[in-house]
Parts: structure tokens; sequence; C-alpha cells
């Protein structure tokens, strides 16, 4: 990880940090180079703006870290399906007249993976409610449409556009779950019996739904009261479905709360006890941004780009070096926030170790004076046994469930100047 420094000038003090952007550890390419002394700043960026807003792009439509994290036989595969698919979408535009609210769908769904999918089993019970809430949304400009004549496509299209979210959200999330719950490896099993059980679900709510409309047929006030209600007890039922769940794999809010605890009781929660404490409402995020409450995990922020660095934050990294010696990031505590800098060979275990050890400098810092010192004792004499704690309970500790990390960093550094000590 660190290097001599080739240039005889730095020799008397200087760290150099490397940006690296890329879907995964093993697909990165180098995006700048920031080089600090005592006295200066220099920098030099790599790659176009449009090299990287095309990777982005192709991030919607193959999984992180393409080609090296699926087998060879997914490309031909999907070539395949896609062209499959793509001759029975030309075949249903000749017998339907929807194309424009269709195509509005599509494009939604890929917009909404663009900005989301990789990010969706970080926190996939809010998703779970959200895609929820899109789908009731979606339903109700359905109902409203032919209230507006004139503005019939376009209130068709949003509707459109609501249940392809629905659809993004809802599939990955339904990944997520099966995987939670398949205990005995039989997510495939889980999945079938699940597809039979909505089937059962469709079946009954379909003939419920017939003798329902038939009862308020001519009665507008009566059809909306039943909507209204029966959206209502839709989205109470999928929150009590959702609080229900007590997931075993760690987030950022899943394990602060674990930490908080395990700082307090020197022990841990069971899955059940925290899953009381998450919050799983989407407008809660919103709302506490409004009066600007964070939590102590939205303090932290994983994955720093290298790029944002002045001048005073490397001096700041130089100063606190020896406190992230043989780990696989770097923490700097700025603003009252702690920025993350994850290293282009660092696992999955390194980001869990990183997000943990930001945590606790965030709760140092929080009490008076950053103390890099005294987060770094706490990591060597207390992780290990958070994390065995963690493991007793059920919890699985392998990774953390974290938006995509998309910069990493490498860096160097040499001897500086007594003044930076």
């Amino acid at each position: 990880m660190y290097a001599p420094h080739p240039q005889g000038e730095a020799a008397a003090g200087w760290v150099t940090v490397e940006e690296w952007s890329g879907s995964s550890a093993s697909v990165l390419s180098r995006t700048a180079v920031l080089t600090a002394s005592a006295s200066s700043l220099t920098s030099r960026r790599f790659g176009s703006r449009w090299g990287r807003i095309g990777s982005r792009m192709l991030g919607a439509f193959v999984p992180e870290g393409f080609p090296g994290s699926v087998t060879p036989d997914y490309v031909p595969f999907q070539t395949w399906d896609t062209l499959q698919g793509l001759s029975t979408y030309i075949r249903a535009m000749l017998s339907t007249q929807w194309f424009l609210r269709d195509l509005t769908g599509m494009l939604g769904g890929i917009l909404f993976t663009f900005y989301q999918g990789s990010n969706l089993d970080s926190n996939a019970k809010m998703w779970r409610l959200v895609a929820d809430f899109m789908n009731d949304l979606g339903m109700l400009m359905d109902l409203l449409s032919p209230l507006f004549p004139s503005s019939l496509i376009v209130i068709m299209c949003l509707g459109s556009l609501s249940r392809s979210f629905t659809g993004v959200a809802s599939g990955a999330t339904r990944a997520a779950l099966t995987q939670h719950f398949a205990l005995a490896n039989n997510a495939a099993d889980i999945s079938a019996k699940e597809g039979s059980q909505e089937t059962l679900a469709t079946m009954t709510g379909m003939g419920l739904g017939m003798l329902l409309a038939h009862i308020t047929r001519g009665h507008s006030l009566s059809v909306w009261a039943s909507f209204l209600s029966l959206t209502v007890f839709h989205m109470y039922a999928n929150y009590k479905a959702v609080q229900s769940l007590s997931l075993t794999t760690l987030n950022s809010e899943r394990a602060s709360i674990q930490l908080q605890y395990f700082k307090e009781c020197s022990d841990v929660l069971a899955p059940k006890q925290v899953s009381q404490q998450e919050h799983i409402l989407p407008f809660w995020s919103s709302w506490r941004k409004l009066i600007r409450i964070k939590l102590p995990h939205e303090h932290v922020h994983l994955g720093a780009k290298a790029s944002m660095l002045t001048h005073t934050d490397m001096l700041e990294i130089a100063k606190t070096r020896s406190h992230y010696e043989n780990t696989n990031y770097l923490l700097l505590d700025k603003e009252g926030s702690v920025h993350i800098f994850i290293h282009k060979q660092a696992t999955p275990a390194d980001v869990l170790k990183s997000f943990i050890h930001g945590l606790v400098l965030t709760n140092l810092a929080q009490n008076g004076k950053s103390q890099h010192a005294e987060a770094r004792r706490w990591m060597d004499d207390k992780y290990t046994t958070f994390i065995s704690k963690l493991q007793v309970k059920g919890y699985s500790t392998e990774r953390l469930l974290s938006y995509s990390i998309v910069w990493r960093a490498h860096w160097l550094h040499g001897q500086l100047d007594e003044k930076l000590e």
C-alpha cells in the first residue's frame, strides 16, 4: 500500500492519494491523482467525463463487477433473451394503441434502475413499502383518467411510470427477502410457493372485487370511498408485513443500532429487537432532512471521492495516517461528518470494518474533538468481540449492505515535516 516517493524534492514530506472509479473492486479505472506537501497541492485528472457517464449508463443494464461477477453463459443467455423479448414487444405494438403509455413505463424502469438499482438491497424494507406505494399511485391514476378525458394519455403515462418503479423495486427486494427466508438453501421453492400464494390472493381479490364493483355500480362516491379505504388498508398491511421482518444482514442503520447498544451494554440485540428500532417509512428520511436531524450513521459517508480533498484535508490525512496502518481505508473527520476513503483492494469485510470505525470516530468527535487515536484503540480492543457477538445472534458479518461504492482510492506517503506531526 505504501511506497517511497520517486522525487527527491518531495522527500521532505508528501502524501499522494489516487482516485479510482468502478462498479466493483475488480473493475476500476484511475480518475485522479492528488499530491500534497507542506506548502502545496497538485492534482491531475484522467479519463473523460463522457466516459464516466457511459460507464454509469452501462451500469443500469449489467450487474456490478460485470463481466467478472457473472458466469460465462450470462452474455449469450441475456442476448437471446433480449432478442426474444424484442420480438414480443414488436408484435404487441401491432395490436395496441398504447405505445406512449408502455414506452413511458419502460423508460421509467430504466431510469429508476440507473439511479437506485444497485442500492435496493441495502434498505429492502423501505423500498418494499415504496414499491407498494407507487403501485397504489398507479391505480389512482387509472381511476382518475376517465374524469379528465383531455388529459387521458398524460394521466395513463404517469400511472405506467409509477408501476414501472414498482416492478423494479418489488422485484429486487423480493429477491433479497427470499434469500433471507431460505434457511435450507431453498430459495427457489420459497419463490415458487410465494407465486402460488399471490395467485390465490389475486383470484380471491378478483372475486371480491367483482362483487364490490357490482354493489357500487353507478355510485361514484361509494367507488371512491371503497378505493381509498382499501388503499389505506393496503398500505397498513404492507407496513405491518415489513415491520415483522427481522433481517440478519447488516446495513448502515442496523450496524449503528447494534454498535450503540454494544458500547452501552457490552452485548448486542437480537434481530427482532433491532427491527423494532429501524426507521422504515420513506417519508421519515425526508422529514428529518427538512428539520436537519441526522441519525448517527448519516454522519458517516462511505466511499468518499478522493478528488474532493482540499490541501487542508490532505495534511489532515497525513497527520492521522499512523492510526490507519494495516487497514484498507482512511477516515477524514470534517465538519461534523466522517468521510471514508476505501482502498481499491479492500474486501467486503474491510468495508464493514471501515464503517464501524467511522461510527466509533463519529461518536467520539461529537463528544468534543476528533479522536483518531482513541477510535483506533477501540477498534483494536473491541471490534473482534463485537463481530463475534453479532455472529452468535445469527447476523451475517461478511459484508455491509450499503450504497454501491463507486469511488475507491490508493495512497502513498513519505516522511513528513515536523510541523505536520
